[in-house]
């Protein structure tokens, strides 16, 4: 294929990919399976990995999260970023409506549109020529927080506009040269759910609030750690454009659809009594919504109008927010019970005297672990604070320690596994509790349903259901036996016939081709996760090497910290999973490291950071792939932690704060010469 013809290809499969995130995440009616995604994902990589000079901001291999910003710059927002102003009730409604009326009357005769109000972060967007160039931070209205990089990572988010289907000519509707909206990042509340799970799982700390917690990941400052929490978005509102725009919200609402945008549910009123019926509806659904949402805004749907009645403070008199009654009940805290985690993981749960919150009877719920109980002082008798947003389990907020009669009593954690019976251990510094039993039947189906997953081994076929009925008819306890079923084992099963026996086997037979990175994230080894797993797989070409390597070597990778390497030394010190090991072996499944995965060149820059400026003779992709292929790393600003920066031709403001900061200069002969 010509250089043309590869780089015609290369947009192409941009366009596709585009697309195909928009029906997925936008729409939720996927056409292709993740499979073929990722294979066309792949695709674009290896193309944009061999020519790192057509990388472009648009491209979808850029949402991934670029290197930590030592600080957040400022960004004027072009027009006010206004508040509302509340009402609790829809005498509330009402009175806001008389308000207004006063300042101008043809709101009496005007239509509204009905809006969620989200619980989330807002943000603002800015598009030039329908490319995603900046989002920044509600701020204080005025001037918000530049959080570009992180805000790209969120798959929702179109980083070109208008979305069209691959190959489409014809655009319906095309953006302003310069677009800038406003719109609200959060959580869906089952994302939320699994993002606690794979925290809890890992030992670390869980959070309990999906609003607080998308705003915290907004502006981390290490985006890559932005890219591995699953934020959506929705936008409602162009902030400023320039050239023609619709002049009525419910227009605007249709025009960012048009052009791509997730938007909010919504509805069109010819007058507040229409209004009201509808407040009632989405309180009562509020609770089987998957995001949280605190009330309902009603605007006045012509911008003329909305612009005419003005601002009060910092709240528009053109609109106002019904909010919900917090779906916040007490009740006594029985008894605490403990499950058992795929990993090991103990985690805490309460035992509740049954209340109705939502709708829903509740007599479980989640208290997140045994430092929370500690932190919070929760004790079994108590009358506690009870929370429950969407369909999410609900969780305890906190004890009401006015209501204490002094027959409550503290909580200790377990010495031994309720499943097992076998010791558990706290490591030191970590949050969770874990049973070290590998044999815990409590552990084996969530083992086995982890190392079959899409992101483990991905056994297409073997879902959670098959895997039940493998482990309850005894024909798998361990992992390794998934790799010596035999037609006859499977006919057995319930639902099984020969031709579903045999895509299966052959399921199962295909993952032997997986790399040892995907190996070692399916064995499920304590804090060893996809992007671990890559690490390790860049100095360990096989499980032999790793299993014999010391905590003395694993701390020298980078990102390895002293409680994960402990985790993985102890892990293959086990007698239990060397015998695992073996069983693998003998079943011909032993991976080693892909091509790609491992480093042959000296590590001569290991531990040292690199800054690039200025224009260089080759593409910096190719610089910074080289700076890192010997170990180096390269980050996006010069800071006392840069070691060296490298400058090309008109190297600006960059090169004055490494001279101010005393971080040496090189020049591309410079860095030949330093890697040899």
């Amino acid at each position: 294929m010509s250089e043309n013809d590869l780089h015609a290809h290369l947009l192409h499969l941009r366009e596709t990919l585009r697309y195909h995130s928009y029906l997925y995440y936008v729409l939720a009616s996927p056409t292709i399976s993740d499979y073929e995604y990722d294979r066309l994902y792949q695709e674009l990589l290896s193309i944009e990995r061999e020519h790192p000079e057509w990388i472009t901001p648009d491209s979808p291999s850029q949402r991934v999260g670029t290197e930590p910003s030592e600080k957040f710059e400022k960004v004027a927002h072009p027009a006010p970023i206004l508040s509302l102003g509340n009402a609790f009730n829809f005498s509330d409604v009402e009175a806001w409506l008389e308000r207004i009326a006063k300042v101008d009357e043809r709101v009496l005769n005007t239509d509204f549109t009905l809006e969620p109000k989200l619980d989330g972060l807002s943000v603002v967007l800015h598009y030039r020529d329908g490319y995603f160039v900046q989002g920044a931070t509600r701020g204080n209205g005025e001037i918000g927080e530049d959080i570009t990089p992180n805000l790209r990572t969120i798959q929702s988010l179109p980083l070109k506009i208008p979305v069209q289907k691959p190959g489409e000519k014809k655009v319906t509707s095309k953006p302003p040269p310069y677009l800038v909206v406003r719109g609200e990042a959060f959580f869906f509340l089952d994302e939320f759910a699994k993002l606690n799970q794979r925290l809890e799982e890992a030992g670390e700390k869980t959070y309990v609030n999906p609003r607080n917690t998308a705003s915290g990941t907004l502006r981390q400052l290490d985006p890559q750690l932005t890219a591995t929490r699953p934020l959506a978005i929705l936008i409602y509102q162009v902030v400023h454009a320039e050239g023609e725009v619709p002049q009525t919200q419910w227009e605007t609402l249709e025009f960012l659809k048009a052009m791509g945008f997730p938007v909010p549910q919504a509805s069109l009123h010819r007058s507040l009594p229409e209004i009201e019926p509808k407040l009632a509806i989405w309180a009562q659904k509020r609770s089987s919504l998957n995001f949280e949402i605190d009330g309902m805004v009603i605007k006045v749907n012509d911008h003329a109008l909305f612009q005419d009645l003005g601002v009060v403070g910092k709240d528009p008199r053109g609109a106002v927010a019904y909010k919900f009654p917090a779906q916040e009940v007490s009740t006594v805290l029985l008894d605490i019970g403990v499950n058992v985690g795929r990993t090991g993981v103990l985690t805490p749960y309460a035992i509740l005297d049954p209340v109705e919150i939502g709708g829903v009877t509740v007599r479980q719920a989640t208290l997140h672990n045994f430092d929370y109980l500690v932190e919070k002082d929760i004790r079994i008798g108590d009358r506690v604070m009870l929370k429950r947003a969407g369909d999410v389990i609900p969780y305890v907020i906190g004890p009401v320690v006015e209501a204490r009669t002094g027959s409550e009593k503290p909580f200790t954690p377990p010495a031994v596994c309720p499943s097992c019976g076998e010791p558990v251990e706290n490591i030191e510094g970590e949050v969770a509790w874990y049973c070290i039993n590998p044999s815990c039947p409590a552990q084996l189906v969530r083992t086995l349903e982890h190392f079959v997953s899409r992101g483990a081994l991905d056994i297409v076929g073997l879902g959670i259901k098959i895997v039940e009925q493998l482990v309850d008819e005894g024909l798998v306890k361990d992992p390794a036996d998934l790799y010596t079923l035999k037609r006859d084992d499977l006919m057995r099963l319930e639902g099984f016939a020969e031709k579903k026996a045999d895509n299966l086997l052959e399921s199962i037979s295909a993952s032997k081709d997986q790399p040892l990175s995907r190996f070692l994230t399916a064995l499920g080894i304590r804090g060893v996760g996809e992007v671990m797993a890559n690490d390790l797989t860049k100095v360990y070409k096989d499980l032999d090497q790793l299993s014999n390597t010391s905590l003395e070597d694993l701390v020298t990778i980078e990102g390895v910290g002293p409680n994960i390497a402990q985790a993985i030394v102890d892990w293959f010190s086990r007698k239990s999973n060397r015998k695992l090991l073996e069983k693998f072996k003998a079943a011909g499944f032993w991976p080693v490291a892909a091509r790609d995965e491992i480093s042959d060149h000296p590590q001569v820059l290991t531990g040292l950071v690199f800054v690039i400026t200025g224009t260089l003779s080759v593409p910096r992709g190719e610089i910074k792939s080289l700076i890192e292929k010997y170990g180096g790393k390269v980050t996006g600003s010069v800071s006392k932690n840069t070691d060296y920066l490298l400058a090309g031709e008109n190297a600006g403001s960059k090169l004055e704060k490494a001279t101010d900061l005393g971080v040496k200069v090189l020049n591309e002969d410079d860095l030949k010469a330093l890697v040899g």
